[in-house]
């Protein structure tokens, strides 16, 4: 297999174009998962605290470590700050506990998850806390993203993380940012799919020299479940005709054109699978070439679709964070 290509980010660090998405990953078979990947070929794992698995995640990588498959300046871990944890004082405290759930001394990348600060929930009371505060409660926190971001800051010089960044921001609160960092986000992560192309605001990272990882590179299929309407009625876009066509042409799957048509366009992507074959299949979507005629089309498939946003898990009149 070729080897995979890496970004270089502002930070000055190298960041791999492809990796692992631990979102969803259970916890009973995250170890095996993570372990499998990096046997795999994986060195990018995007985790999050959200996701209630870095305990098992980071024995995956212990074990992997011991055995000798990886040494850890091989591997870039990833990870977020969520929600609840905004406030100033509550970023190094948080970040060290996950750095302590991983097993590490410290992260390759730490982002935002969400631009919304929430009310402080104790880590030792529940955790992962969740959106709401108690019950149906949403409260949102005063902290600001200033605030937020110069936490984040301190986080570089104290050699917790290597290089911060943020998630799911859009463009105007990419501007505000940008106006007082002192260390510029390395990377803006976002849903990303031909369904949802946001197209102007991967102009402005290009701009500004911050490095896009697209998640959810495969549409509706990991929301499915969540019984969202627009995800449902939705063809899969695995199972289009056009998309299977174009692979048919390359010799390739349908996933593998999915994750091309983001990784030729400069995007690092983050898909994930307990599936060893497919694993290796996804790694693979770098060592061939989709025709410009072929990305305008699968482009074109925009149609402003979004998933992953509050008001399609739970309802809110509190939380709009992509209005």
């Amino acid at each position: 297999m070729a080897p995979i290509p890496n970004i270089k980010l502002s930070s000055g660090y190298d960041m791999p174009q492809v990796g692992f998405g631990l979102w969803k990953v259970d916890n009973a078979v995250a170890s095996d998962v993570v372990y499998n990947a990096i046997k795999a070929g994986y060195r990018l794992f995007d985790g999050a605290c959200d996701y209630g698995n870095e305990v098992e995640c980071g024995q995956g990588v212990a074990r992997a470590i011991k055995d000798g498959l990886v040494k850890r300046e091989e591997l870039f871990i990833v990870s977020k700050l969520w929600n609840t944890f905004h406030d100033g004082d509550r970023v190094e405290p948080i970040v060290r506990k996950q750095l302590a759930d991983w097993g590490l001394e410290y992260f390759d990348l730490y982002l935002i998850h969400f631009p919304v600060a929430l009310k402080y929930v104790d880590p030792s009371v529940r955790y992962p806390p969740g959106w709401q505060y108690e019950g149906d409660e949403v409260i949102r926190s005063k902290a600001t993203i200033q605030e937020t971001w110069t936490a984040f800051e301190s986080l570089v010089e104290k050699k917790l993380t290597k290089s911060i960044g943020v998630s799911n921001f859009q463009a105007q609160l990419i501007y505000d940012l940008l106006r007082y960092a002192k260390i510029p986000p390395a990377t803006l992560q976002i849903e990303h799919h031909p369904f949802l192309v946001q197209q102007e605001l991967l102009n402005l990272c290009k701009q500004e020299g911050i490095a896009v990882t697209a998640y959810s590179s495969f549409g509706p299929a990991s929301f499915l479940e969540f019984n969202m309407d627009h995800a449902v009625k939705l063809t899969p876009l695995m199972e289009d005709t056009t998309i299977k066509s174009i692979a048919e042409k390359h010799g390739k799957t349908a996933s593998q054109v999915l994750l091309r048509w983001a990784t030729q366009r400069g995007l690092a992507v983050i898909p994930k699978s307990t599936s060893e074959d497919r694993m290796k299949a996804n790694l693979a979507c770098t060592d061939f070439d989709l025709s410009e005629e072929e990305i305008k089309t699968i482009s074109g498939f925009n149609r402003g679709i979004r998933f992953n946003q509050p008001s399609n898990y739970f309802p809110t009149e509190l939380l709009w964070i992509f209005g």
